[in-house]
């Protein structure tokens, strides 16, 4: 997870602190490494650094700072190549890098699965290579975080972000006390609202809002509530957050109610016309046939979607009454 860590960390940085970034990578030995730098940052509007075959790591880590300043960059940040363990070549290449380009943030990205071999890893570097902080991937599960506790009490660096899925955004900085919370089962609701603020559209919201004082609420807005629920991490991402629901998030996964359900409800509402999710009264028998053709589903989940839609309304119409 190393070069998406370093695409997450640059599109942070850029959409975040509206920061100009440069990306390179000096991965010259892992095939079409530098490719899928390049292919990443396209996808995510990165400037990143052309690739000159044969050139060696240190040659473009020198090329890559001076087409950052040629360009106006306010950050450069470098893809090294990487191992799985430790390896006296590429600490001896990535020494000599260090001492050259003087970099003012050495991020080692550590595996939070491998347990204590990242550990092992960590401690290596850390020796021979002044790290500044440690970038954990893949702590998206309760008992992981017990990595990130290890790492940091074994090697002295500090856990500086982690990884929270495959998403380019789903990158955090590091709390202990929020991770603690999360392994106990005691949520972490202050992450909760900050990755709110970040992916709820302000507009949108008090729109929402305005068609809910008068008692208004259609399938396009509960098609936009699903939206904003898997972008800020579908249902099991925003469960780890909450308190005291570790019995819920396990009765979750023995129904099977996981992301599918999210994006398989979303289909569902887009297989229905602009005016039939409106007016949900249209919506008979052969309708609903269509609709559950059009999303390759059966007219059951076509039924529980326009059911959890009617309790939803029936609690917007409570909530008008009581001003």
């Amino acid at each position: 997870g190393k070069t998406t860590t370093a695409i997450k960390i640059v599109f942070r940085v850029k959409e975040k602190h509206n920061k100009r970034v440069l990306v390179a990578s000096l991965d010259i030995y892992r095939p079409a490494a530098q490719e899928q730098l390049k292919v990443l940052a396209d996808q995510a509007g990165i400037s990143s650094l052309p690739i000159i075959e044969g050139q060696l790591p240190l040659d473009i880590a020198k090329r890559s700072i001076q087409a950052g300043t040629l360009q106006g960059s306010d950050i450069v940040i470098l893809d090294s190549a990487g191992r799985m363990s430790i390896d006296e070549n590429l600490m001896t290449e990535i020494a000599q890098i260090h001492e050259n380009i003087n970099p003012i943030e050495t991020l080692l990205v550590a595996d939070s699965l491998t347990g204590q071999d990242a550990v092992n890893v960590a401690k290596s570097f850390s020796q021979r290579i002044k790290i500044t902080g440690i970038a954990l991937t893949r702590v998206d599960g309760d008992a992981r975080g017990g990595a990130a506790l290890s790492m940091r009490a074994v090697t002295g660096c500090p856990i500086k972000i982690i990884g929270t899925g495959e998403k380019i955004e789903d990158i955090e900085d590091f709390h202990p006390e929020r991770v603690v919370s999360r392994i106990l089962g005691m949520g972490d609701v202050v992450s909760l609202v900050e990755k709110a603020k970040e992916t709820i559209d302000e507009d949108e919201a008090q729109k929402l809002e305005k068609k809910l004082l008068k008692g208004q609420f259609d399938l396009n807005d509960l098609r936009d509530q699903l939206k904003q629920m898997r972008k800020m991490g579908g249902m099991s991402g925003l469960m780890t957050m909450l308190p005291g629901i570790s019995k819920a998030k396990k009765q979750m996964a023995d129904s099977n109610l996981n992301e599918k359900f999210l994006v398989r409800q979303e289909a569902i509402i887009n297989s229905m016309t602009p005016k039939e999710r409106i007016h949900v009264k249209l919506l008979n028998a052969s309708r609903k046939r269509r609709i559950a053709a059009g999303a390759g589903v059966e007219i059951q989940d076509v039924n529980r979607v326009l059911k959890q839609f009617k309790q939803m309304s029936l609690v917007m119409k409570k909530m008008k009454k009581l001003g």
